[in-house]
């Protein structure tokens, strides 16, 4: 069992208020990813749940038990941290090892356990060797598996890939993911990164000051996200967004044109759309909106480009545009949106269904 709840809680240091009533049910078995932007109150909460920080307000839940005092030790949880904290001067094995045997587990039953949870890591080779004589992801791989060898019911991990490089973070998102699957333990995953929350979680919680803005799976959270918070935190490049005062502009009337076909009846009038980058394409200059270049990146699989769009403030973002390498800085082009994948905001920014 390894089924986590949150009934209403919160923490402050002083007077100081950073989580603010959050209420949660993580699954048996389930892979939650807690993301957010920095400051937002995700490794706080994961460190309430460790039992690493005290809880202010509110009940903490582990398999039905409330959990608000009890020790680290006793709750059935295991943590992997950013810093892998390894033991210099202890092998693989004595390091994975290490909390058996501060738990009287024999030498025999040690060497056993140790071994299972290095296969199931693929690091049997490793056992041997020290901390110094590893690469990053084969250190973060122990770290991983001295987590393992307790048995917990519930693995927490605060943002452990982010000192490996980009290629390594891929192969460790794959690897864990797959640990996932072979375990069936329920895990809470804790980072800032968006690919690494759209791609490994069953379901994200989007954190932002302290509350939750929204909980779901991946997909829904991007194509019905809950208010231009998170609209604009999930995707690279970020959603575009046009306000009101641009309710003449022609990407406006698009959607407008689009909306007459449906009903109509208690929807509330927008204040704001979002457009997202793929949702937009490159037309011939006099058959969408105008449109002028502002840089090109171009990605191998896809190009991006950034354009100035005239009646809107700031930058709007194309993602996959095909031959935008023709496309110099200061070119004129159309752009036009699929105005059946844009979204509508009211004034308190909350999406309009």
């Amino acid at each position: 069992m390894g089924q986590v709840t949150l009934r209403g809680i919160g923490k402050r240091y002083g007077s100081t208020e950073v989580i603010r009533g959050i209420d949660l049910e993580v699954q048996d078995g389930e892979f939650m990813v807690f993301v957010g932007p920095s400051g937002c109150g995700k490794s706080t909460t994961l460190r309430m749940i460790a039992g690493l920080e005290s809880i202010t307000a509110g009940e903490l839940l582990i398999d039905g038990k409330v959990v608000n005092t009890l020790h680290p030790a006793a709750r059935g949880t295991a943590m992997v941290f950013q810093s892998y904290a390894l033991y210099p001067h202890m092998t693989v094995a004595e390091n994975m090892g290490f909390a058996l045997r501060m738990a009287g587990i024999g030498a025999a039953e040690r060497a056993r356990q140790v071994g299972r949870a290095a296969e199931i890591l693929r690091i049997t080779e490793l056992l041997a060797r020290f901390p110094r004589e590893l690469s990053g992801g084969q250190r973060q791989r122990v770290a991983i598996g001295r987590a393992i060898v307790r048995k917990p019911s519930v693995f927490l991990f605060d943002e452990p890939l982010s000192n490996l490089d980009a290629a390594l973070r891929v192969d460790m998102r794959i690897e864990l993911t797959r640990l996932h699957a072979d375990l069936g333990t329920t895990m809470i995953y804790v980072t800032h990164d968006q690919v690494e929350a759209m791609t490994m979680g069953d379901r994200i919680a989007i954190f932002h000051e302290g509350r939750l803005a929204q909980v779901g799976a991946p997909l829904d959270l991007y194509h019905r996200p809950a208010n231009t918070f998170v609209a604009g935190f999930l995707g690279a490049p970020r959603i575009n967004l046009i306000d009101c005062p641009s309710a003449h502009h022609a990407l406006w009337q698009q959607w407008l044109q689009c909306q007459a076909d449906r009903p109509s009846a208690g929807r509330a009038a927008p204040s704001r759309l979002g457009v997202r980058p793929e949702h937009l394409q490159v037309v011939p200059v006099g058959s969408g909106v105008p449109a002028t270049v502002v840089m090109a990146e171009h990605l191998g699989d896809c190009s991006i480009l950034h354009v100035q769009v005239a009646g809107i403030a700031g930058l709007f973002n194309l993602k996959s545009v095909r031959d935008s390498g023709t496309f110099a800085a200061g070119t004129l082009i159309g752009i036009a949106a699929d105005a059946a994948s844009v979204l509508a905001f009211d004034a308190d920014g909350r999406r309009l269904a």
